[in-house]
């Protein structure tokens, strides 16, 4: 029979009640367990017969995990961006971009290409011109009718440009291009730049050209690449990162 008192009597029940509800204890084995540990847990205890109680496996096989979520480094020292003068390469140091690619295209050659794709485009600017009677300037006595000139203009820089960008996103090169063994190239990686690439090269080019300062703006951004090194870059490469390499 239960020593408990009775419900209600306002009494405790004895401190040795096998009923009487234990406090919880903070460590596993209570104090001074010889399976406690310096910093409070429980060890397991042995297992039945002695030895040793079973042992974790260490992570990754005992060795370092492997450095951000494993698998080689990149080549090269490569990044999301690449190597080159618009990324860094092996060791910190600038990798070469132009490793594996055709050679530089010579500044001479690409000018020649360039008169040869001005006179190609010019003459269908002048038809176009003509046919629409849009000249550069019409004179009649004293009045100049500079709204023509500025027709003449747009439509020579749309056309240039649609000329630069669909011929050298397609093909990487225009007729001028071609038939002097040449070809567009995105300094990073040598491939066919894209539509937006030379969209931007085509536009840096051109409007100056078009609008303002058609001789002057072509010597200085053509002529940039007499001078440049080491991509031998015209200005309107080096605002598309862009490099012109021989084909032959």
């Amino acid at each position: 029979m239960s020593s408990e008192p009775p419900p209600g009597s306002g009494e405790q029940p004895p401190e040795d009640d096998p009923f009487r509800k234990q406090p919880p204890s903070d460590q596993g084995q209570g104090p001074g367990s010889p399976y406690d540990t310096p910093y409070g847990g429980a060890q397991q205890p042995p297992p039945p017969g002695g030895g040793q109680p079973p042992q974790q496996p260490p992570p990754y096989g005992g060795q370092q995990p492997p450095p951000y979520g494993g698998g080689q480094p990149p080549p090269y020292g490569g990044g999301p961006y690449g190597g080159g003068p618009y990324g860094s390469g092996a060791g910190g140091y600038p990798a070469d971009p132009l490793a594996g690619m055709p050679p530089l295209a010579d500044s001479p050659k690409r000018t020649l290409a360039r008169i040869v794709d001005m006179i190609l485009v010019g003459i269908v600017v002048w038809l176009l011109t003509w046919a629409f009677g849009v000249r550069e300037y019409n004179v009649n006595g004293d009045h100049v009718e500079v709204s023509k000139s500025v027709g003449q203009s747009f439509i020579a820089a749309v056309l240039y440009i649609a000329y630069d960008t669909f011929m050298m996103a397609k093909y990487g090169q225009t007729l001028g291009k071609k038939w002097l063994n040449m070809r567009v190239a995105n300094l990073d990686d040598g491939a066919t730049p894209s539509v937006q690439t030379m969209l931007i090269r085509s536009l840096v080019l051109w409007v100056p050209f078009a609008f303002c300062c058609a001789c002057i703006w072509t010597a200085i951004c053509g002529g940039w690449s007499y001078f440049d090194k080491p991509y031998k870059q015209g200005l309107h490469d080096k605002a598309a990162k862009t490099v012109v390499v021989s084909t032959g």
